[in-house]
Parts: C-alpha cells; structure tokens; sequence
C-alpha cells in the first residue's frame, strides 16, 4: 500500500471536495481511501508514505486528443516553409514530417510526448498517430513505450487519402490490426481507436472501408471542420455539411470523438447531440494555426459533451486550460464567460470521455477509482479551499510545478525524479534520432 498525504487535498468527488491536510490511500491499481493525513496514517502505518510536503494533491490530468507523431518537430525549421493558410501548415510541416517517421522515429515520439506528460502531471493521452514512412507496426511501437512508462493511452492511426491508395490501406489495416490487439490483450492502461485524418482528405471510398474495418469494434477519432477546408470539400464534392457526411456515413456515436470542429453549424450541433458524439477543443493549436474559434459556449448550451486536449501544441494541460478560457471571452468580447465551460471540460469532461474507453473512474480520487494520483508544488498565499480550487489552478499553476506522479497506483515520478526511467539516456537516443529525420525532411 501507499499513502500520498500532507497535502492539500483535491478529490473532484462532490461528496467529499476537499480536506486542508489529507491523502489518498492506494492498493494495487486503485484508491482505497481518502481522508485527513492523520488518520489514514494512523490507520495505515505499514504503507509507504509519500509527502506531498504541503503541495496540492489532486487527479492526474487526461488529454483528450494529440499528436505523437509530432514531438521531434520541436525546434525543428522545414527550409522554404512559410506557410498563409492551414493547408500549408499541413502540406509543408507536418505531412512532410510524417511522411519521413521511421518506426524507430515513432518510438521516439512515443518516449517523448509521455516523458513529457508524466513531467506535467498527464497520466491518459488520447493520440490521433501518423507516419506515412513505415505505417506497419507504429501503433504496436507506441504501445510498447506506454507500457515501459507506465502511461494510460488510446490509440488510432491517421487514415487519409492523402499518399495514395497503398498506404491508405495499410494504415486501415494498422488501425483494425491494432483494435484487434486491443481487444484481445484487454489491458486496462490501453485502449483503442479507429483513426481518420480530415474529411477534405478522405474519399467516401475510403471511409466506407473504414466503417467495414472498423465492423462496430470501437467508435473513430476525426479530425472534422478544423479549417474551413472541411466545409467547402464536403459541400462541393458531397452536396452537404462534415457532420452529416458522417452521419450518412455510419461514423457518428457515443464511442466516437471529433476533434476540433471550429467551423460546425448548429444544425451540426443538433446531429452530434442526438447521436451522442463526443467533441475536443484545442485552443492553442486553433489559434496558433490561425483557423479559429471553436463555439463552445454554443457546444455547451446545446448540452454537447466536449473536452479539452492539446493536439501536441503542448503536453501540459494547465495551458491548454488558460487558453480555452481566454480564447472564449476574446471570441465573445465578454470578460465574464468561459469559467464554467473551461474547468467544465478539462476536470470534469475528459473524464466523462475516458470513461467510453477505460473502466476505472478517472479524474477523481475517491475509493474505487483509478490510482492515478498528482502532487503540485503550490504553495498558496491567499486563501486556498473548495470553493476557489480552479481559480488557483488557472492562475497560479502551471504543469512543471507537478512533483510527483501516480499511474495506476505505481509512481512514475517522485520528486520530479522519474523512477526507473533513465531519462538521460532515452534523451540521447532520441537526440540521435531527431538529427537524422531532420536530414531526411530538409534533404
């Protein structure tokens, strides 16, 4: 057993919101009790203790939705890539890198976005993964490294039209083959999903084929109305809207996610309620490439379940997090809205969303749910308790602060040391790694 306690302590458990000095008691993969630091000492004093010297205690982070395949582009320059609009940035950043991801790349990748994510108190990471290069296997190598790691993941392959019929099939058979695996192995730390790119890139040919692959074993993750590409491809090839395309095509439900859609109609809207369908924002990279504002508020009003993720802009979800915040009250030109939406998606959504996939409640520490337990180094000087917990996080934290991180009831971080993870060495391979493909995508 382990007791993390001495802390001020987050639950996200209506019941039981908040103690000034508490702990979470954990056996095996699953929390056993929460309570105030002395009595869970004085009821468990044979368990290792973990002090969260006064810190916060609280839920590990989930990120709804992001890109592997994109981690070795940090710092990375693409000669010639000045890019004017969001086809571009595709085109000539992210297709080109993809399209040079050996295996070996994506396992990099793999190392360093949950590096990254345990680092900043993210232990469930939905990943949307591509590499056009080697597409056999990929999802199998980041698997691997989640398991090595100790990180909670979804995975699905990028289908698109985008390289041809040959690679389009394999990545179909990536993603089935994978599902499959899945299912078989029944891990409870990985999950997965069927994989679509964008509807301007994917024929109906092709999504039919998906939709057979698929044969109802898992719902999809897509990409819809990010840029304003979607919506004119759907309305000059397909006579309608993204979102009824994949009404019409089979592809909606309560297992599927649509990440992003900025430009959705309310009719949209209406068809994603009654199907149940999931959504995920992800401000950051919205406004970083310059395609918009995603109307959630109007998600919300029209009771839509919609999440928060990153789309590998960031791994840290206390950024994405003020950003959503911001990115609303800028759109609505009011300074007094998003509050709720905002805190809404990230601490109570993504749980919701983990929840189609993973059996253990997430999000929430409480007895019965999953071990996945933080500790942040926050220290507060005004008055700290349940009823300004989000304000403290929006304002005063960042995910760097996070010291200690639990998965599952087994500690992948303790005080900011990864545990028996040997982070120098991952970084020198991969540093190794990243040269080459820097070669081969400026070659």
């Amino acid at each position: 057993m382990i007791l993390i306690a001495n802390g001020r302590l987050i639950t996200r458990d209506p019941r039981n919101p908040y103690f000034e000095n508490g702990g979470v008691a954990v056996e095996g993969t699953k929390i056993k009790e929460v309570g105030e630091t002395k009595a869970l000492r004085e009821k468990y004093p044979d368990a290792e203790f973990v002090d969260a010297k006064g810190g916060v205690i609280m839920p590990a982070f989930i990120n709804a939705h992001s890109h592997i395949y994109s981690a070795l582009a940090r710092g990375l320059t693409i000669n010639g890539h000045n890019p004017t609009n969001f086809f571009e940035v595709l085109d000539g950043m992210w297709w080109k890198l993809d399209r040079n991801l050996t295996l070996e790349d994506t396992r990099r990748s793999a190392y360093t976005t949950y590096i990254d994510s345990i680092k900043t108190g993210c232990t469930t990471v939905f990943d949307h993964h591509a590499s056009y290069c080697e597409i056999e296997g990929s999802l199998f190598a980041i698997e691997e490294v989640a398991k090595e790691l100790g990180i909670r993941t979804c995975l699905c392959y990028e289908v698109s039209d985008r390289d041809g019929k040959e690679k389009c099939d394999a990545a179909i058979r990536e993603n089935a083959d994978f599902i499959r695996h899945a299912a078989k192995e029944d891990d409870p730390l990985v999950k997965a999903m069927f994989g679509m790119h964008a509807l301007f890139t994917i024929s109906d040919a092709t999504m039919e084929k998906c939709v057979e692959a698929n044969n109802g074993m898992t719902g999809f993750h897509i990409h819809v109305s990010e840029g304003m590409n979607d919506v004119y491809d759907t309305l000059r090839n397909y006579g309608t809207r993204p979102v009824n395309r994949l009404l019409n095509m089979g592809i909606l439900g309560e297992k599927t996610l649509l990440g992003h859609c900025i430009h959705v109609a309310p009719s949209e809207m209406d068809i994603i309620k009654e199907t149940n369908t999931m959504l995920v924002n992800n401000p950051q990279s919205n406004m970083g490439n310059a395609v918009g504002c995603s109307p959630v508020l109007e998600f919300f009003k029209k009771g839509l379940l919609v999440g928060l993720g990153t789309d590998a802009y960031t791994f840290d979800m206390t950024e994405s997090l003020k950003n959503v915040l911001t990115i609303q009250r800028h759109n609505a030109c009011l300074p007094n809205v998003g509050w709720g939406e905002a805190t809404t998606m990230l601490f109570e959504n993504n749980a919701k969303i983990a929840a189609r996939y993973f059996d253990d409640p997430l999000g929430v520490l409480k007895p019965g749910a999953a071990a996945d337990v933080i500790v942040m180094d926050y220290k507060p000087f005004t008055p700290f308790g349940a009823e300004n917990i989000d304000g403290h996080i929006i304002f005063g934290m960042a995910g760097r602060q996070c010291e200690t991180t639990m998965c599952a009831g087994k500690i992948l971080m303790k005080d900011r040391e990864l545990v028996g993870i040997d982070e120098e060495a991952i970084n020198a391979k991969t540093l190794e790694v990243s040269r080459a493909l820097w070669k081969r995508v400026n070659g």
